[in-house]
């Protein structure tokens, strides 16, 4: 293969409305790293405003927790998994390129493309169902202001339009590109954030407390299995985009404060909804066992505030789209296809607009899926994790060159462009991950079920913890064999 070329760059500042980004995946100069952690807060707070978390919290219920189980499930879960994002930003901040970029130096350039595929269907994944969600959410206000039919059956032209709006306002903000992205996110976020705090307050009001403190506790289990659940549905999905937006950071920037960054910026607002689910569907159970959450609590509302509710989670789930879509583009990318990072977003959005069309009009059901969605994905997601963070430990620096060359000359090359340790550790967690996992909709519609899901480890739902644990244990005792490379620690340091 060739020489990988990106378009020339723009330069831009991080802060700047006016910037169009044209740079694609390849490392951004040292002169232009001018980003700070409190940028990096913003976006991943604003990224994790959506009412999505308010379904996660109902599910915690349904698994038998009590509300404060519940936060405590939430608290573990968000700030957690966010923690794991903010040390995959440290590989960006060294390195100036994503996240997926950079894998190419820890899986080599043609072994990288396994984990980057899985990547991008989680991307599209995330950005179906945030598309999928806002649509019916816009469709419903119509309802409201203008009177037309709820249902997206008896109006599948309007539902199109809904879906249609969604994505040109998010190619609006992500073809822009980082500089434009950052500044949106942060002034979007008090907008939004305002109109969830007025219908949060209202919600809270209508609570059966009673109900709530009444509610027994649920076992330790449980517990457990909503820990995976939240991680999953939370930091575990934006993992491998951690470095595409800290690669504008400064170089002097501490690492401690990255993973403080993002752990606080998403655990924050994700703990606040998550906690608002679990409140109300303590008091009302009904909700924990809706077909659609969102609009089960858009029931409980009158239409006075059933209109912020439903624009603020129109726009919450918007600010979220941004990142996943603009991020995604980097990952397309990544795969070697030679088109501008623009219309990387545009081909992403296509993809997914599909996706929601189908969910919308075609498909029985949304949230069943979605969670089994999040349940598949989290493991091949955390078996990369573990070997990128592996490989970050020891790593001083990136060979920028390297990273952007695709032939056998790239100093990843490695043998035949694969680097074989970490893409077989990387293999060998996931499917024996897999093999703990069951992947199920509803009680009777089970897709598989692994070998070892009747084990203990199984029926926690710790299958991710496995694929985890066993393809850093691997790649760590492999990667020995590379010679006296110093096994230092990076996270906490600041270069």
């Amino acid at each position: 293969m060739p020489m990988e070329v990106e378009p020339a760059h723009v330069a831009s500042s991080a802060g700047a409305l006016s910037s169009f980004e044209q740079r694609g995946i390849e490392p951004v100069p040292v002169a232009e790293r001018t980003g700070r952690p409190l940028q990096l807060f913003w976006v991943w707070f604003a990224a994790n405003i959506s009412i999505l978390g308010i379904p996660l919290g109902a599910t915690l219920v349904a698994l038998g927790l009590n509300f404060w189980q519940a936060i405590v499930v939430a608290v573990i879960g968000s700030f957690g998994s966010f923690a794991v994002v903010g040390a995959v930003s440290v590989a960006g901040r060294r390195g100036g390129a994503p996240s997926l970029t950079l894998s190419r130096a820890v899986f080599g350039v043609r072994g990288n493309i396994l984990p980057t595929l899985v990547s991008l269907v989680s991307r599209w994944g995330w950005e179906t169902v945030n598309t999928t969600t806002a649509a019916f959410a816009l469709l419903s206000l119509s309802t409201l202001l203008f009177h037309t039919a709820p249902g997206a059956h008896d109006v599948p032209g309007l539902a199109i339009a809904c879906i249609l709006i969604f994505v040109i306002l998010t190619v609006a903000v992500s073809g822009m590109g980082h500089g434009f992205l950052v500044t949106v996110q942060k002034y979007a976020t008090w907008v939004f954030g305002a109109l969830n705090v007025f219908v949060a307050v209202f919600l809270v009001a209508t609570v059966d407390w009673a109900a709530v403190t009444s509610t027994p506790a649920g076992s330790t289990a449980a517990m457990i299995i909503g820990i995976g659940i939240i991680a999953g549905g939370t930091g575990i999905g934006w993992a491998n985009s951690g470095a595409d937006m800290s690669r504008y950071q400064a170089p002097a920037v501490r690492a401690g404060h990255l993973v403080v960054s993002a752990a606080a910026g998403a655990g924050i607002p994700l703990v606040l909804l998550i906690g608002l689910g679990g409140l109300l569907s303590a008091g009302d159970p009904s909700l924990a066992t809706a077909g659609d959450p969102v609009a089960a609590i858009r029931a409980m509302l009158p239409e006075w505030v059933a209109v912020p509710y439903l624009v603020a989670a129109f726009g919450g789930l918007l600010l979220s789209n941004h990142l996943s879509v603009y991020s995604a583009g980097l990952t397309l990318l990544t795969l070697g296809i030679r088109i501008q990072r623009v219309y990387a977003v545009v081909a992403d959005v296509i993809v997914t607009t599909i996706g929601s069309i189908y969910f919308m009009l075609f498909a029985s059901s949304f949230y069943g899926p979605f969670i089994t969605f999040i349940s598949l994905l989290s493991v091949p997601i955390t078996a990369w994790v573990a070997v990128f963070l592996i490989d970050l430990v020891r790593r001083r620096e990136y060979d920028e060159a390297g990273l952007m060359n695709l032939s056998r000359t790239s100093g990843y090359w490695y043998r035949n462009g694969v680097e074989w340790r970490a893409l077989s550790s990387w293999l060998v967690g996931a499917i024996i991950g897999y093999l703990f996992t069951r992947a199920q909709v509803t009680a009777d519609d089970v897709w598989f079920t692994g070998a070892f899901y009747d084990t203990w480890v199984g029926q926690n739902g710790l299958g991710w913890v496995v694929a985890f644990l066993l393809a850093g244990s691997l790649y760590f005792v492999l990667s020995i064999a590379r010679g006296p490379a110093s096994l230092r620690t990076t996270i906490g340091q600041g270069s």
